[in-house]
């Protein structure tokens, strides 16, 4: 990603860190970027691409830390159990990423049309966020396929590999239902864990 476009993106974090979307100024995020406005309009053609690029960034992080989970401890139950935790956790700290997984987008939030974005546009396709953003249920299952390809090993019956992408969506709505109602003590390990003992189709 060019470094302009980062730092675009990342001023525009910084600007809905502090203040709600309807009132950032596309000047403002140009200004703290370091860039002109022109550079800002080139990049993403509206303030609208620049919110659905900005969605898709957070999206896109959201899922490369579910990668990084589901490769990390050598237990399957772990990795499922490290991503559940990575869901929760980024789902708390991160407001864009809290409203990808739930669909609940407040006032404060850019909510940019689910529907991809339109073809004409003048900025150059390899810099439009184009495409349909992932809903709630997108999620499920862009999570549950990504944790049934690492842990469902070459030659794995199709029936077994049925079984596994039920508990894997399994361990996914666990982590959802997290993030809408936090459990008291935090410990979201504990009820992935223990719904994941009680499931045979785990590895």
């Amino acid at each position: 990603m060019p470094a302009a476009r980062e730092s675009l993106l990342d001023a525009a974090w910084t600007a809905l860190a502090r203040r709600p979307w309807p009132t950032v100024r596309m000047v403002d995020v140009a200004a703290a970027a370091g860039v002109s406005r022109q550079t800002l309009y080139n990049e993403f053609g509206s303030k609208d691409g620049l919110a659905r690029a900005l969605v898709r960034r957070e999206a896109d992080g959201y899922l490369a830390g579910v990668d990084r989970a589901l490769t990390g401890p050598t237990d399957p139950r772990d990795r499922l159990t490290a991503a559940a935790e990575w869901t929760a956790a980024t789902a708390r700290d991160n407001a864009l990423v809290r409203a990808l997984l739930t669909g609940c987008w407040s006032e404060r939030l850019p909510a940019p049309a689910r529907t991809a974005a339109p073809s004409a546009s003048a900025v150059p396709a390899q810099r439009r966020a184009d495409g349909p953003l992932p809903s709630p249920t997108d999620f499920v299952a862009l999570v549950r396929d990504r944790a049934v390809a690492v842990l469902a090993g070459p030659g794995v019956p199709r029936a077994d590999t049925a079984e596994l992408a039920r508990s894997c969506e399994l361990a996914v709505r666990l982590a959802l239902s997290c993030v809408a109602a936090p459990p008291a003590d935090g410990r979201v390990a504990d009820l992935v864990r223990g719904a994941l003992c009680r499931t045979p189709a785990v590895p």
